[in-house]
């Protein structure tokens, strides 16, 4: 898939857990482990306004582009 979740990057450089994370932006932590995965076919911008907030990063961040070579 050409987008990638960067969200385990950012917690590692925010030293955060997803546990917290859920908690500060109001979801499961196994919705927090999906998005960490990639395994979710999308993503409310509300959601990702609130991971942002709460990691202190932009969406770009985040969410990758790569083309498949």
């Amino acid at each position: 898939m050409p987008i990638v979740v960067n969200l385990d990057v950012m917690l590692a450089k925010r030293k955060m857990r997803s546990r917290e994370l859920a908690e500060r932006i109001g979801i499961t932590e196994q919705n927090v482990s999906l998005l960490k995965s990639g395994k979710v076919r999308g993503v409310r911008f509300e959601t990702l306004e609130r991971i942002c907030e709460a990691l202190d990063c932009q969406p770009g961040d985040i969410l990758e582009y790569r083309t498949d070579a």
